[in-house]
């Protein structure tokens, strides 16, 4: 392993390609964090919505990851990873745009819609991109080059919270009313403030929109290496070798975990924040402990991207799984701000997981990785699937957040962070695991 030393992490002749297939990483990490307040905005602008129906704006991201994600694989697989980055930007800008008609007519369906089409083009990126930065130098730096690509993807997840705060948020009318007082409106008044807030929140999407367009047009004259092992051998093949893969589907089943306890993490700080200020008499704000968990989270993608230098990336993930764990116990059994602490501070730990897995997954293959690729995009899915059971948690004993207290003293706001816990568990092992079988070979 000594030998990642001597080389280099990008081949000097691939670094504009790295460059501009690293900049699709921050561009659906935006993407993700400034649609992830719309749900609470959503529900302000348009106060008809049940929070069932604005949560929908979460559920229609991640569907578009899981429904697009295997065709993603099956049209780079036919054709090329740049012509499936070329699609992908396309449906992106696409969706991006169709803010306007939607803020125009003020349908919700039609902001759901966009939303879909922009995550299809994510799903078509992140298929494609991943596994295309694995090839864009020597395989023994493969996992250690993904990290850094990934890098950029807080950075991404950062600028989009902040477009989000000042750009949307911030600039809302629906929110310098009480309920009350918003009801008592007339018909003429609401309307007008109903169309200017859905002006606001069209008006981010719509310039992502065009700088997307910009990379589109990069991208169409950017020369791309041909990767290797074209020997385009059958869907069905290609299938049968991979479910014979234990490393690669247990793999797909740690990305899972991982993504579920990433959103779980970032989404539940709010109501952990809120059980704090009524406890304590505080008056926290988790947007900012939000913002400190991601860029926690970026420090710990360079630091562990820098470790990959000289140490095996199976054992810097088992490594960085047991620290998760041990924070997430944190979370659970410590009140107030060491418990937040805690939880924050999973974030680092969290940091290098998605390209490590991904990376160790999809090691050694061939063709198949095309197909592999897709796999491990549909895991993100975890991220829809984990939360609603931890939601389901913090209703246990009605609809506060510490109506009931687990062993006499554990909030259940607290406790349901057994769910992080365990899936970051299952990361461990998986880390572990295929430590103990690299040092085999």
């Amino acid at each position: 392993m000594n030998l990642t030393k001597k080389i280099p992490v990008v081949s000097k002749e691939l670094i504009f390609q790295f460059v501009i297939i690293t900049i699709l990483f921050a561009l659906w990490g935006i993407a993700n964090d400034l649609t992830t307040p719309m749900v609470s905005t959503f529900k302000k602008v348009m106060p008809e919505l049940s929070n069932t129906q604005a949560s929908l704006v979460q559920f229609a991201f991640y569907f578009g990851y899981f429904f697009m994600a295997l065709p993603a694989a099956l049209f780079i697989r036919k054709y090329s990873y740049k012509s499936g980055i070329i699609l992908g930007l396309i449906l992106y800008a696409t969706g991006a745009f169709l803010f306007y008609p939607a803020a125009h007519y003020q349908s919700y369906t039609f902001f759901l819609i966009s939303l879909w089409v922009i995550t299809c083009g994510l799903a078509f990126l992140e298929t494609t991109s991943n596994p295309l930065i694995l090839f864009l130098g020597n395989k023994e730096t493969a996992t250690q080059r993904l990290n850094l690509a990934q890098a950029f993807n807080p950075i991404g997840a950062i600028t989009g919270l902040i477009m989000a705060q000042f750009l949307v948020i911030k600039e809302i009318k629906s929110d310098d009313y009480t309920q009350e007082a918003y009801h008592a409106l007339s018909s003429t008044e609401l309307a007008s403030i109903r169309e200017n807030d859905l002006s606001v929140i069209s008006i981010p999407y719509i310039g992502l929109g065009l700088f997307v367009l910009i990379i589109l047009i990069i991208i169409i004259f950017t020369k791309m290496p041909t990767t290797a092992h074209e020997d385009k051998m059958s869907v069905s093949e290609s299938f049968k070798k991979l479910f014979a893969n234990k490393n690669y589907k247990h793999g797909v089943l740690a990305q899972a975990f991982y993504v579920g306890a990433q959103i779980m993490c970032w989404t539940f700080i709010f109501q952990y924040v809120d059980n704090i200020n009524h406890t304590f008499g505080l008056h926290l704000t988790a947007t900012y402990y939000n913002i400190a968990a991601m860029l926690l989270f970026l420090s710990g993608r360079w630091i562990g991207t820098a470790l990959m230098k000289t140490l095996n990336p199976s054992k810097i993930l088992m490594v960085f799984g047991i620290g998760g764990v041990i924070c997430a116990a944190g979370a659970i059994v410590l009140q107030g701000m060491p418990g937040l602490i805690s939880l924050i501070c999973i974030s680092i730990f969290m940091s290098i997981m998605f390209p490590t897995i991904y990376g160790i997954a999809l090691k050694d293959m061939g063709d198949e990785a095309k197909i592999g690729s897709a796999g491990l995009v549909m895991a993100i899915v975890g991220g829809a699937l984990m939360p609603v059971l931890q939601g389901s948690m913090l209703d246990m004993g009605g609809p506060g957040f510490a109506d009931i207290k687990l062993f006499g003293f554990i909030p259940e706001v607290n406790f349901s962070f057994i769910l992080p816990l365990i899936c970051l568990a299952v990361v461990a092992h998986y880390g572990y695991s295929t430590y103990q079988l690299s040092k085999k070979v």
